[in-house]
């Protein structure tokens, strides 16, 4: 079976079409291409297409898994959970049942993209913090919890909390600059900024402070 026609897809120039004895029999992108050295005319045996075809299914996947880590930092469990979506079994539109991905491939994806440095822990727990402690404030506990629920590990939360030179301090008076108005009644806002994962003897402070 030889290889008789390579053609950029329309919709992708990254990707190219491969041809094998006049039909379409699977996609590559460009790096693959270069990388497996297919050209035209080559011969291969069924056994070695077979390889290929799982081949140009990582490059699909690892494509649309960079695309998600792109987005927007993700947590390493974040992506080996978006990855496990695509083991998943669906129904096309027209409602047939199409299997899903291999846990090989998407092992491989994932070992590749912790390689190229788009999964890493500590600078989604760095990206995290920054990010929730600009607009509005939040407390160490708080981060924690939502870094632990993320699967962030425990050690690398406290360097980066560190890292941060962030205190509750801050944090709180940000809080309470904000929402001081919309809570006349005290309580209340002792019962929220509790709720924000501050401590009882801190928010009594903060409170005593702001109202010197």
């Amino acid at each position: 079976m030889k290889i008789t026609s390579i053609t950029t897809q329309k919709r992708n120039n990254n990707r190219v079409n491969i041809s094998i004895d006049g039909r379409y029999r699977f996609s590559l992108d460009t790096y693959q291409l270069v990388e497996l050295g297919i050209k035209v005319g080559i011969e291969y045996a069924e056994t070695d297409l077979v390889t290929l075809e799982q081949e140009s299914m990582f490059g699909k996947i690892y494509g649309r898994a960079l695309e998600y880590c792109l987005m927007r930092p993700h947590s390493a469990r974040e992506v080996q959970n978006y990855l496990y979506r695509k083991t998943r079994s669906k129904r096309d539109k027209t409602g047939e049942l199409k299997p899903g991905v291999s846990s090989e491939i998407t092992v491989r994806v994932f070992e590749r993209l912790v390689e190229k440095g788009y999964v890493n822990d500590q600078k989604f727990a760095s990206f995290w913090i920054e990010n929730r402690s600009l607009n509005k404030g939040i407390s160490s506990r708080k981060l924690m919890a939502e870094l632990r629920e993320k699967g962030v590990s425990k050690t690398i939360i406290e360097d980066t909390l560190i890292e941060a030179q962030r205190s509750d301090s801050e944090e709180i008076q940000k809080i309470i600059t904000k929402k001081l108005s919309h809570y006349p009644d005290e309580k209340k806002l002792i019962a929220y900024l509790a709720r924000q994962g501050f401590e009882y003897n801190e928010i009594k402070q903060a409170l005593d402070e702001n109202n010197k």
